[in-house]
């Protein structure tokens, strides 16, 4: 989800193609559930102002600087009366009780551009980057009571290890955590960088990226319950498509991207009653079609010019007409 610093141009990931599935979407509302700095949010208000002479859009961030970037991005449009743009600072499994509070009505296609974005890499007081020194903390929403710190410095040598395993599939967790435990007090994100390093055999070094990875993606996942809130919303975001609503998910890691992949899937499945049995007696019909049966990926063009966009999985389905919504 690379978005606008100070130092780096907004490169929104997929930009085109999501202006294409979103902009077909039927009239009406579009939520961005993860505006950042509005770089999808702008091209997709303009898109839908050349497609049906005005545009509606709901963006939601749980990060108050990642508001303030949006709403002078959306400036020229927050003045545009063929616009109507509504900016919210919440986590965005709050879409639903937001949308209920405005009193929409289903929506015509919904964003996620999931994961971490290029204002909180390159922000070294953020602490999400092994790279920069700066405080252990990796909340996206400064509000939030727990940060990295809290975690790396409290956890049992065995909770931060399932942690480690759960949250980045990491072989190496209990050595990881072993030493993390060894090491405390950890203050810095390069002092954290630097034990993860060392505990990992010299063999592993070598190839696969920085040791450290992994173990910052996990806290990081940890501290802001990105998992959490991806599967309290999924279900959500089909049941509140208006027919023919389109919904279109960027992901980063296979932790979300399975998710995605099975809650579409499920949404797109109709009978499930036993195969032997002659006669459905579920009454299940889909609910949505998938527009993307496969996974998309940047372009190596794309990938060469953007290099975080590199790990995107673009995943996209359409409500069914025929199926009920919420009323």
């Amino acid at each position: 989800m690379p978005i606008v610093t100070a130092a780096a141009p907004h490169q929104p990931v997929l930009l085109d193609r999501v202006v294409e599935l979103l902009s077909a979407a039927p009239d009406g509302l579009l939520v961005d559930g993860t505006v950042g700095a509005a770089g999808h949010a702008r091209a997709l208000l303009d898109a839908r102002i050349a497609r049906y002479g005005h545009a509606r859009l709901l963006g939601i961030d749980r990060d108050p600087s990642a508001l303030e970037l949006a709403t002078e991005t959306l400036a020229d449009h927050l003045d545009d009366p063929a616009v109507e743009v509504v900016l919210r600072r919440a986590r965005f499994d709050a879409m639903p009780a937001l949308l209920d509070e405005l009193g929409e009505p289903p929506v015509a296609g919904v964003f996620l551009d999931l994961g971490i974005s290029s204002m909180h890499v390159d922000e070294a007081r953020r602490g999400f980057s092994y790279r920069n020194e700066g405080p252990l903390d990796m909340r996206m929403d400064p509000d939030l009571p727990r940060s990295a710190g809290d975690l790396v410095n409290d956890l049992p040598e065995g909770e931060l290890a399932q942690l480690l395993q759960r949250y980045a599939d990491e072989r190496f967790a209990r050595r990881i955590a072993r030493a993390i435990v060894a090491a405390r007090p950890l203050a810095t994100t390069t002092q954290l960088a630097e034990v993860v390093r060392d505990a990992v055999p010299a063999a592993a070094r070598r190839h696969g990226g920085h040791p450290a990875t992994r173990t910052f993606q996990a806290l990081r996942i940890a501290v802001n319950d990105e998992l959490g809130a991806l599967d309290a919303v999924l279900p959500v975001i089909i049941d509140r498509l208006a027919p023919g609503g389109v919904a279109v998910v960027l992901s980063y890691h296979s932790l979300e991207d399975r998710r995605v992949k099975r809650a579409f899937a499920d949404a797109a499945r109709g009978c499930i009653c036993p195969p032997d049995l002659p006669v459905c007696g579920c009454g299940r019909t889909p609910a949505a079609e998938p527009i993307v049966r496969r996974p998309e990926r940047p372009s190596d063009e794309e990938i060469a010019a953007n290099p975080r966009a590199s790990a995107a999985r673009l995943r996209a389905l359409r409500r069914l007409p025929t199926s009920e919504v919420h009323p």
